[in-house]
């Protein structure tokens, strides 16, 4: 983990569900009378000097921090948060922020082991329920049998384990990869995306992990099945002004489609479609389709808006507590099956 200092912590108090946002109009720039006023200009889709769709720049997904993954069974297909639910986020981003610019800690609260939370990210209150945004009811399809009974294999393997394998440890943990849906959903702090382009190609960079992905745009076919890696092998077109990313060739049971590429581990038949559409200056509405039938019993969708922010930077990140951790961790393990050995002579 790198702590990056430059943190964002204003609150907006209304903003878009990212399966519906639209293309945004500025307001008129004068109250002038009814009769006279006239809407401004709509917003123009910026073009590269060789005419691609311009999606340049740095896009954090820091505001979408607060959306959860999977949308509480309670709510069932609803989508959208009640005013008084949007409302009670608003109030708790209130506290967090008190809490954040208190300059002395409360000599009553219970003292912890974590780093103060003034140097994580937030995110803003939003009215999306989930960042599954499909199907319906906002949560993940059914597994597979065959990934039922994977899982179930995993975890009799982890029996008896106390954290002390290396194999216990997630690829995350081991400063490897997040994947590409770990790189992109909106965790707790190092959420840099920047998307930069080239004639007949997209790059992305994500912050955490420090891992680049080069698109190609040229039409040329995927490489040969047996090439394989954690961020797969993409292909972009474009659809109007929409980059479409086709990614396969992933290295199956090694990340999963969650928060730092935790959860299940998506298999080696995954097949990704990304959508990137730019609505206005300042968002670009975010998709992926995952669509994997060795794990899945069926293709589900996630949405969220990645809003630009120019003052971002990405600075190198050097993946030492991992490292060090890791290291500590065996290390330790170690000690205390020589101690149980020393014990049972």
């Amino acid at each position: 983990m790198r702590l990056q200092f430059t943190w964002r912590f204003a609150l907006v108090l209304a903003i878009s569900s990212s399966a519906a946002v639209s293309a945004q109009t500025a307001p008129s720039a004068a109250k002038a009378p009814a009769a006279k006023a006239s809407a401004a200009a709509p917003w123009v889709q910026p073009k590269t000097p060789w005419g691609d769709p311009d999606l340049q720049g740095l896009w954090p997904a820091t505001d979408s921090i607060n959306i959860p993954l999977q949308r509480a069974v309670n709510l069932g297909t609803r989508s959208v948060l009640t005013e008084q639910e949007y409302q009670q986020q608003v109030q708790r981003a209130q506290q967090t922020e008190e809490r954040d610019n208190e300059e002395f800690a409360n000599p009553n609260a219970r003292p912890g082991i974590n780093a103060p939370a003034y140097w994580l990210e937030h995110g803003k209150p939003s009215y999306q329920a989930s960042l599954i945004v499909d199907p319906p009811d906002g949560r993940m399809p059914p597994m597979t049998a065959d990934a039922i009974k994977l899982n179930a294999e995993r975890a009799a393997a982890r029996r008896g384990h106390n954290n002390d394998t290396w194999e216990d440890q997630s690829f995350y943990d081991r400063c490897i990869s997040r994947g590409v849906m770990g790189s992109i959903l909106p965790v707790i702090y190092n959420n840099g995306n920047e998307i930069l382009q080239a004639p007949g190609m997209v790059i992305i960079r994500y912050e955490m992990i420090h891992e680049t992905r080069i698109i190609p745009l040229d039409g040329r076919p995927h490489v040969d099945s047996g090439v394989r890696s954690y961020m797969g092998d993409p292909r972009g077109h474009w659809e109007g002004n929409t980059l479409v990313v086709e990614t396969t060739n992933l290295i199956g049971d090694t990340n999963g489609i969650g928060l730092n590429g935790g959860g299940t581990p998506h298999s080696n038949e995954l097949r990704l479609t990304e959508r990137f559409t730019r609505v206005s200056k300042d968002v670009i509405n975010y998709e992926a389709v995952i669509d994997d039938p060795k794990t899945w019993t069926k293709p589900w969708k996630i949405a969220f808006p990645l809003r630009r922010d120019p003052s971002f930077t990405i600075y190198e990140y050097a993946c030492h507590e991992g490292n060090i951790g890791l290291r500590d961790i065996l290390s330790g393990a170690r000690a205390d099956e020589a101690k149980a050995a020393a014990a049972a002579k």
